[in-house]
């Protein structure tokens, strides 16, 4: 325990005890706390944590105790890595965070305990961490989750062995989360079977502990929570009633033995009144039921007494329980999930977590149902006449209600005669109900008024929110306005003032309405602004169902699809939305509407634009002033500009305002700097002052000699300035006080250089730029300077050479800059060239900059050269920093992870993490994100050409990138093992020299994956030659299953180029594998052809030289493109060769994919039967392996398989299943394809809204993946739910486009769906022609 924490547990137990002093200075406790630097260092954090919050509780410092938790979660988010915590500890933490509703910090704190504890070998601090895990998890709402964590909880106790006594309450947590997950799952028969092993567990705890102990009666609680949770399945009375008697006694002996107010004694009286509650359902028993009620309300009460007394029950507070050893059982009561470590409940389904304050604080929420809060405690609101009346009272935003308006509100023109007294009575039970909190009811002048807290009221929140929203907007900020917007919108929960009764309720309900379409009207125009307009079509279609005439929907729905690139549609649902105000109120479309139009028509090009950032206007020179001249063509910016605007010039403090700008060499600090002062000037009166502190020069600016120059400028004479460089700083802080000078340090070395130059004064402001990074310049504004926009650039460009050579090349001029990363000094330099030679075009500059061997040479002029700018800064590297910067710069990817660095440079990462953070610092690397690194372009051909320069043996170059070749491969491999569980496949790959990243769950491995494939790809491509080569194409192999997620194009011109030098190089195994590799990219892309000529290279192959991997493979893929193409024959040849040689290789994974696609093809000859027994068998093969792209892949096939014999609910059940793991996965084609069944499933079933909803997302997540064939089965299908809509013009618009795609679609099929388009667009049938879509 560090002296802070242990001086506040002494203060608080003071306090306790009636130490008024103490509790006093307990005020700012938490804020205290908050200056411990290093919190998570704390080694005894979790019992001080769980210690301090109980005391603060007890003495009713609700406040405190909350903040004191959210420092604790906020730090483990920000520093997760700081956790420097034994497993014991960290057990022990999670417990509390769970007790206090922290689950999700709780989790994190238990994923990274299992990493650090499986490094440490503690075989029972790992099944405790496991079970912990389990019961959060189950908490969370993870079963499957929960399951896992659980099934390793065991294997860890199996190996401790069975006469472990120390662990029996650890088992006992196991037996539980596995029997409520079994229940959850409705897998009753398992859930008995290990109801067994649970009331095992029990009697062992029960026989170590012994009976009184809290542990074994909570454990008894648990037990007969799960028993009558299992007879209320099974429909048995007398087990059910068992149960309660069981329960009875134990709760009645938890409050004997540990007082009614503990947390288990609540916990078993709740318990109890769940399970009577049940049985009187059950049995009809009215009189129980009430009994039932009053003993679930004193269980209520209780918690509130515990929660609202400032003094326990006794006179200590509940000493804090040591989870780590003692982990608390979770009781299993019906619909409840099991508490790791604790007894803090769930947050019930609604309660609104955003806006809740400390536990002692009422929350109301009108947003939905009419509900209120204590804390987490929900609260009884009593009859809807009741509940309109608290809705009333909280919608008069405080103010006072009179008794006849209430009264009209709940009953209109024809009260009953006793509505004065009823109001009375309503109002009693409210205050009742608030307990502590009654007050806030106040009765005054003949009427009532409710005070709530604004951030305890969800309308008073999303009302502020929708205001900062507001005024984000105009400022133009819409990325930030649309956040608040979708924070605000996420607040109603169903139809506002759900079920309340009376006029007032229904008007309100109706405004409420109006506002959240208004609203969401504004969020959905942000969402184009900022370019999501194709995912903003799918939920503009089901909006514009719903609300058919709101015409402002359709104009941004109009705008969503022309912005897609469908022009047609957009024009469709004009002239459907003409038709419909025609027919239904005889109204011409608005103005808006028909102008948007006109303009759709004329394909005007500024639709697709966003309204840009006006430039700055230009400020008043005034005097005396130092800084030098703006630059004339100064360009965009605009962001920045404001940013260090409103610092520099914002109101008076106590301190002064310093802003630092660092960013890499060429980026335009300097003149940022000189534009954001300019435009400063009129806030500082009494002068500017500047200075170049010459940081890249052979000898920087010494702050003795700035200081004299500086108060010189002010008008002190020579003679009275000091010789010393603290005098003169002294002199310097007296000359400008009461003074408002902007000081600006520029080309600044570091903060030490700096500090002696900063004005002191309030009305003063310094303004630094440096290469490097200020973080240790206390109170400092940093600003990180990137190189600018695409389209900022190309005006700088154009201001420069002028708008004639550029409007007829604008191409080329956008290769130019490019070329120069976007660069600020690099775009100047080119312009330059271009300007001083008048018979070069746009395209000759731009051809001269595209050698990137040449482009540093080429990026010179007069006295600027990019390359110089470089070598200032690499001048200043330690030969450690310049090794690096030089090695990594050989890689090819848009950036490099900690760990794939760590790799390159052959060092721990924890030293590479060093080096590059350093090189952060010099603004020589850039971070891209946490634990990821990258250069500017044009950085990173200076370190290329360093890297030769210095003569690095050209043997150190190439172990580099073959060290990054072994990394990628090895953890590709890791990755593709956890989504390929089973698949020998891996055990044919190229063997590696440098171990990679090992996985321990799934959810890792894609999240890996998906962060790495453009860097992956571009190490592939650029090492697909020599000894790298067969790695380089194993590589590609292995992380195939991204060309169904992303990275398509990337990934096949890889692909072709691995195969062109395998080819070259006669290498028979590589070539293969290429081929397969690209086999997959044109299967995904529907692209059959393509694919199977590949496909049926990589066979060929892999016959000629018996290569395992393609051998069983292509056979496989060869299968899979003659189902979809038709050849019904051919396809149960291949697959039945590839299961073949997946047995023969001793392949589950192969088998269970080979059976799944089996399964698609009895489904194609409507053989379902053996369709679904197929799926099913491959379901099992995968066995308990976590939801992986083949089990999603299963799931489909088995979907689809009971669709055709009609089991409709179970076909979705499955095709649910399989979409949450392919949108888990990354993988649009999958994602896409069960959109698009459940679209035919509803459009069966006559809900075209819905249908076309589904269509929608089909066609979000297919415009990538799936080719034409696709495209145009969701095209058709949408048609109809257009047609079905009544929106004709729409659904005519897309048979149209769907009989354009089918057109280059071969077969029968195409050809007959081609037929029923026809005969639809001319009207000549009705059959929807769904019944010939296979979707496969």
């Amino acid at each position: 325990m560090t002296d802070l924490w242990r001086e506040m547990i002494s203060r608080a137990e003071r306090a306790l005890r009636g130490d008024a002093t103490a509790r006093a200075r307990l005020a700012d406790a938490a804020e205290v706390l908050r200056k411990d630097p290093r919190p998570l260092d704390h080694a005894t954090l979790g019992k001080d944590l769980a210690r301090l919050t109980t005391l603060f509780d007890a003495l009713g410092l609700y406040g405190a105790s909350r903040a004191l938790l959210e420092h604790v979660v906020s730090r483990l988010v920000w520093d997760p890595e700081g956790l420097a915590l034994d497993v014991s500890v960290r057990n022990q933490l999670a417990v509390v965070l769970a007790d206090r509703g922290h689950l999700s910090a709780a989790a994190n704190v238990l994923a990274g305990t299992v990493e650090f504890g499986a490094r440490q070998g503690d075989v029972p601090a790992m099944a405790r961490t496991y079970a912990n895990l389990a019961a959060i998890k189950f908490r969370l709402g993870d079963v499957e989750g929960a399951v896992t964590a659980a099934r390793r909880a065991e294997a860890a106790l199996a190996a401790r062995g069975e006469a472990a006594e120390d662990l029996a309450e650890v088992r006992l947590l196991v037996a539980s989360v596995l029997t409520s997950a079994a229940r959850r799952k409705n897998h009753h028969a398992e859930a008995d079977l290990l109801l067994e092993g649970l009331e095992g567990s029990v009697r062992h705890l029960v026989k170590v502990l012994g009976g009184e102990h809290p542990q074994s009666l909570s454990a008894l609680v648990t037990l007969a929570s799960a028993e009558f949770e299992s007879a209320s399945a099974a429909g048995s009375p007398e087990r059910m009633e068992r149960a309660v008697d069981v329960l009875a006694v134990a709760a009645q002996r938890a409050s004997a033995t540990m007082g009614a107010h503990h947390p288990q004694a609540i916990s078993a009286l709740s318990s109890l009144a769940t399970a009577e509650a049940e049985a009187a359902r059950a049995t009809g028993d009215e009189r129980r039921a009430t009994a039932a009620e009053s003993m679930l309300a004193a269980a209520q009460h209780a918690a509130a007494h515990r929660q609202g007394s400032t003094r326990p029950p006794s006179s200590r507070p509940p000493a804090s329980r040591p989870p780590s050893s003692r982990p608390q059982e979770p009781r299993v009561p019906p619909r409840r999930m099991p508490s790791a470590g604790s007894t803090a409940e769930q947050r019930p389904r609604g309660e609104p977590g955003d806006w809740a304050e400390s536990t002692a604080t009422l929350r109301f929420r009108v947003l939905g149902p009419v509900r209120a809060w204590r804390g987490s405690e929900p609260l009884s609101t009593g009859s809807p006449q009741q509940r309109a009346l608290l809705a009333a009272l909280l919608l008069h935003g405080g103010h006072t209600a009179t008794a006849p308006e209430l009264v009209e509100a709940l009953w209109g023109e024809e009260p009953p005669d006793a509505a004065i007294a009823a109001l009375r009575t309503y109002a009693s039970r409210l205050r009742k109900a608030f307990g502590p909190n009654a007050d806030v009811l106040a009765s005054e002048s003949g009427g009532y008024a409710l005070r709530v807290v604004p951030a305890s009221f969800d309308l008073s929140v999303a009302e502020d929110l929708a205001l900062r929203a507001e005024r984000e907007k105009a400022a133009g900020e819409a990325r930030q306005a649309r956040e608040l917007l979708g924070r605000a919108l996420a607040l109603w929960e169903g139809e506002t003032l759900a079920g309340i009764p009376g006029p007032f309720a229904e008007n309100q309900r109706l405004r409420l309405e109006e506002w959240r379409l208004q609203l969401l009207e504004t969020r959905l125009g942000l969402d184009l602004e900022l370019g999501h307009h194709a995912e903003a079509v799918s939920e503009l279609t089901a909006l514009t169902a719903a609300h058919p005439l709101r015409e402002r929907l359709r104009e941004l729905l109009m705008l969503a699809l022309y912005r897609s690139g469908r022009q047609a549609e957009a024009l469709a649902v004009y002239a459907d939305t003409r038709r419909l105000l025609a027919d239904e109120l005889g109204l011409d479309p608005r103005p808006e509407l028909s102008r948007l139009q006109q303009r759709i028509l004329r394909a005007d090009a500024e639709l697709a634009r966003t309204v840009e950032e006006s430039a700055p206007a230009t400020a008043t020179i005034a005097r005396p002033a130092q800084l030098p001249a703006t630059v004339p063509d100064f360009t965009g910016r605009a962001s920045f500009v404001r940013e260090l605007v409103d610092q520099l010039a914002g109101p008076e403090g106590r301190i002064v305002r310093v802003s630092a700008i660092a960013g890499i060499d060429g980026v335009g600090k300097t003149t940022l700097a000189v534009h954001a002062a300019s435009e400063a000037r009129p806030h500082f009166p009494d002068g500017q002052l500047y200075v170049d502190l010459q940081s890249s020069g052979p000898r920087a600016a010494e702050p003795e000699a700035v200081l004299g120059a500086f108060l010189r400028a002010l008008g002190t004479p020579d003679s009275a300035i000091p010789d010393t460089l603290d005098e003169r700083a002294a002199l310097y802080r007296s000359a400008l006080d009461d003074r408002r000078v902007l000081v600006l340090l520029d080309n600044a070395r570091d903060a030490g250089q700096v500090r002696p130059l900063i004005p002191s004064a309030p009305g003063c402001a310094a303004l630094i730029t440096s290469r490097a990074r200020m973080t240790n310049l206390a109170g400092a504004h940093l600003v990180d300077l990137d190189v600018m926009a695409p389209e900022e650039a190309l005006q700088f460009f154009t201001k420069i050479v002028g708008q004639e050579r550029v409007s007829t090349e604008r191409e080329a001029a956008l290769d130019v800059v490019a070329a120069c990363g976007f660069l600020p000094l690099a775009i100047r330099i080119a312009a330059s060239r271009l300007v001083s030679r008048r018979i070069w075009t746009v395209s000759v500059l731009a051809a001269k900059l595209a050698d990137e061997r040449r482009r540093l040479d080429e990026l010179q002029a007069g006295d600027l050269a990019v390359k110089a700018t470089f070598e200032l800064g690499y001048g200043q590297l330690s030969p450690q920093q310049a090794r690096a910067f030089c090695l990594l710069g050989l890689a090819d990817g848009q950036d490099i992870s900690l760990a794939a660095a760590a790799a390159m440079l052959d060092q721990p990462s924890e030293e590479t993490e060093d080096v590059l953070e350093s090189l952060v610092d010099t603004s020589l690397l850039e971070s891209a994100g946490p634990g990821r690194y990258r250069y500017h372009d044009l950085a990173r051909l200076y370190a290329r050409d360093r890297a030769e320069l210095d003569e690095r043996a050209p043997g150190e170059r190439e172990a580099a990138l073959s060290r990054l070749l072994d990394f990628y491969l090895a953890t590709a491999t890791q990755a593709y093992a956890a989504e390929h569980p089973g698949d020998r496949s891996v055990a044919h790959l190229e063997p590696t020299r440098y171990s990679g990243v090992e996985f321990s769950y799934l959810d890792d491995a894609r999240r890996w994956l998906g962060s790495e494939a453009q860097c992956i790809l571009s190490c592939a491509r650029q090492l697909t030659h020599g000894t790298h080569l067969r790695r380089s194409i194993d590589l590609l192999w292995s992380v195939k299953d991204i060309v169904g997620s992303s990275n398509p194009r990337q990934y096949q011109e890889t692909a072709e180029a691995a195969k062109r030098a395998a080819h070259g190089a006669r290498d028979g195994q590589a070539e293969g594998r290429a081929c397969a590799a690209l086999s997959a990219v044109h299967l995904t892309a529907g692209n059959l052809e393509q694919a199977d000529a590949e496909a049926r290279r990589a066979l060929a192959l892999a016959v000629a030289i018996d290569d395992p991997v393609t051998g069983a493979w292509a056979p496989y893929d060869r299968g899979v493109i003659a189902l979809q193409q038709g050849r019904h024959t051919e396809a149960d040849r291949y697959l039945r060769e590839a299961l073949s040689r997946f047995r023969a290789d001793d392949n589950p994974f192969g088998v269970a994919n080979a059976l799944c696609q089996l399964s698609h093809l009895e489904t194609s000859l409507g053989n379902v039967r053996s369709a679904v027994a197929l799926a099913e068998e491959a379901i099992d093969r995968l066995g308990e392996e976590p939801a992986t792209l083949a089990l999603a892949e299963c799931r489909y096939a088995l979907g689809l398989a009971l669709l055709r014999t009609e089991r409709t609910d179970e076909a979705l059940a499955q095709l649910d299943q399989a979409l949450e793991i392919f949108q888990d996965g990354g993988q649009a084609l999958g994602e896409g394809m069960v959109h698009f069944h459940r679209a035919q499933i509803l459009l069966t079933a006559h809900r075209p809204a819905q249908a076309a909803a589904e269509a929608e997302q089909a066609l979000a997540v297919l415009h990538r993946v799936g080719g034409d064939r696709r495209r145009a089965d969701v095209l058709l299908v949408l048609g109809h739910a257009m047609d079905g809509m009544g929106e004709s013009a729409r659904a005519r618009t897309c048979w149209a486009e769907a009989l354009a795609l089918y057109e280059d679609v071969p077969g029968e099929e195409s050809a007959e769906l081609r037929e029923h388009l026809r005969a639809r667009l001319d009207n000549r049938t009705a059959h929807d022609g769904t019944s010939h879509l296979t979707g496969t």
